[in-house]
């Protein structure tokens, strides 16, 4: 049985450009989105040679069944003098549950600049290990759910902002700080794979803090629409991340959030973005 992340997320190749993954055994309801991108990145880092990812952008297009493994394909699309890009689907029972398009690059030099990271307590500050949305609640000390499935406990979260209440409107910013419990080890790929995963988290949540309700009351129909996320410098995620998440903006039925993810020294290391569907309950 998998009892790390990484075996949860690793693949079985079944021809040059397809790759099969699965879900834990004891995962319900529908498949994390978070885990068929950090997946669908994986495949395509299988096709590629040193040159790591700087941006994904993936569409969530039907929810994952669990019990169904996840076939992916990868499209070479190209291979340039400094940048390769590749476009990956996911198909279950042969549908696209999800499509992903990914560019690398060579390292290289250039212009260095960076807004301060915005003030925030030190992690030690926070002994809560929860998701973001259980923040405040009696029975929060834990990680369940989707944050754990047959992984015990794989990203270890500290919320800053506190309990998302039902009762009152709240500011639409949130911000946590995570990190990967088990040792990643050494390749730069799982880092970038594992972060993508956990940087799923929250997002959602985080877009209906200023309406009255969590994405828990009845009712409420809510789900990750789409996902991207910038890399900006190498990555240990075995080290606290702060992630600092904003939501400017819910309309038509969807909420945008917006995400900065930096190190415990300050150093922003990747930028996420996501809408999703959101359709309060009906009288």
């Amino acid at each position: 049985m998998t009892t790390t992340l990484a075996g949860t997320l690793a693949l079985e190749r079944l021809e040059k450009n397809r790759f099969r993954g699965t879900t834990p055994d004891s995962w319900s309801g529908r498949i994390f989105g978070g885990q068929v991108i950090a997946q669908a990145l994986l495949a395509a880092y299988e096709t590629v040679e040193e040159r790591p990812c700087h941006s994904l952008h993936a569409y969530f297009i039907r929810p994952g069944d669990p019990v169904v493994p996840i076939v992916f394909e990868v499209d070479r699309s190209r291979d340039g003098g400094s940048f390769a890009t590749r476009r990956v689907i996911a198909i279950q029972d042969g549908k696209q549950i999800l499509n992903l398009a990914a560019s690398f690059q060579d390292a290289e030099e250039g212009f260095e600049h960076q807004v301060p990271v915005p003030e925030h307590p030190h992690w030690s500050e926070l002994l809560a290990e929860i998701r973001p949305e259980d923040a405040g609640k009696p029975d929060a000390g834990r990680a369940t759910g989707w944050l754990s499935s047959s992984v015990t406990r794989p990203i270890e979260i500290r919320t800053v902002e506190g309990m998302l209440s039902p009762e009152g409107q709240q500011p639409p910013f949130n911000k946590y700080w995570f990190r990967a419990i088990d040792p990643i080890g050494d390749d730069p790929r799982l880092h970038q794979a594992i972060l993508a995963y956990a940087s799923d988290m929250g997002m959602l949540a985080t877009a209906t803090r200023p309406h009255p309700v969590t994405r828990r009351t009845p009712g409420l129909k809510s789900a990750s629409l789409d996902h991207s996320m910038w890399f900006h410098r190498p990555i240990d995620f075995n080290a606290w991340h702060l992630y600092v998440q904003d939501s400017p903006i819910a309309s038509g039925g969807r909420g945008f959030s917006r995400g900065s993810i930096y190190t415990e020294a300050g150093v922003l290391v990747a930028s996420t973005a996501q809408e999703g569907m959101l359709r309060p309950p009906r009288a």
